[in-house]
């Protein structure tokens, strides 16, 4: 038995499927079976009850799990210390990052993990909720930070903070009076949006529909910046994420809650091997605890 084949054997076990686990590791599918039969030789031990279509772990699978869990870990840190004496590349993480969340995380963020972890390079994407959860599955992100729940099987998710939308307008809007304004009465304003491949469009078009409206829709831009600046110069309406207003704090705009209901939105890291990653999700929810803590709430 050696870490090569633990490593398969963790891939195997997690995923039930000899497809799945030989994709993640970039491997064939035979060559991997061969491993697991292998180590199963070299053990003298069944892990696997195999059926027509997944891989059932024997009992003597989830002790072999429990064990192999902190040897790889323990290796992968032995692997990483010892790099920093033998001029090996410094480790990557590469995380997926919400538009709507970005600007008042990530700054702050990049400094604590500089100090944290010296020899962490932070590779910061900013994407839309579908492409962080489609680049997780592909293996091409480590983490996102992401709206809560994951929509695809196979993501995990760990709550950061809670946020809301609110609606945004320009000063002279005839809701400017307003302290409070209604779901229903925001349905009715004509608005500026982002596009529907965003998540907080998508989330604003789930809640209408709940009371079987659609949003009165005018015009749509990829960015929030965009869109605040737009808003200076119409009678336009938009919805986005109350935090943002601290980042985006036009004077010539208004912030307002919306109620009847609220639209409350769970910012959270996602994740696809939480077993795996847990070392960088305890070290990224630290972090950014601290910087939630500092950043003024929305009011």
């Amino acid at each position: 038995m050696d870490f090569k084949q633990l490593r398969y054997f963790v891939a195997v076990y997690e995923e039930g499927h000899v497809g799945r686990a030989a994709e993640r590791l970039s491997i064939s599918q035979p060559a991997l079976s061969q491993q697991i039969r292998q180590l199963e030789h070299n053990l003298d031990v069944t892990l696997f009850e195999r059926s027509s279509k997944r891989l059932l772990p024997t009992l003597a699978a989830h002790t072999l799990y429990n064990h192999a869990l902190p040897l790889l870990d323990g290796l992968q840190r032995a692997k990483e210390a010892l790099s920093n004496f033998q001029g090996h590349a410094l480790r990557t993480i590469a995380i997926g990052v919400l538009q709507t969340v970005h600007t008042s995380l990530v700054p702050q963020m990049l400094e604590r993990v500089r100090q944290a972890q010296p020899h962490l390079v932070v590779q910061i994407y900013e994407l839309t909720g579908m492409e962080i959860e489609r680049r997780l599955l592909n293996g091409s992100l480590d983490i996102g930070i992401s709206y809560l729940p994951p929509r695809q099987p196979g993501l995990h998710g760990t709550p950061l903070y809670e946020d809301e939308l609110q609606l945004v307008i320009p000063a002279d809007h005839p809701l400017r009076e307003f302290k409070k304004v209604s779901l229903a009465q925001a349905a009715e304003l004509p608005m500026l949006l982002l596009g529907e491949e965003f998540q907080v469009r998508q989330i604003w078009q789930t809640q209408l529909a709940s009371l079987g409206r659609r949003p009165q829709v005018q015009a749509e831009l990829n960015t929030m910046a965009g869109i605040l600046d737009s808003l200076l110069h119409t009678k336009l309406a938009t919805v986005l994420p109350g935090r943002s207003r601290h980042e985006h704090d036009h004077q010539a705009l208004l912030w307002k809650p919306l109620s009847e209901p609220r639209v409350p939105l769970k910012v959270g890291l996602v994740c696809r091997d939480i077993h795996r990653q847990q070392a960088t999700l305890g070290l990224l929810r630290t972090l950014l605890a601290d910087v939630i803590h500092h950043t003024q709430a929305p009011p």
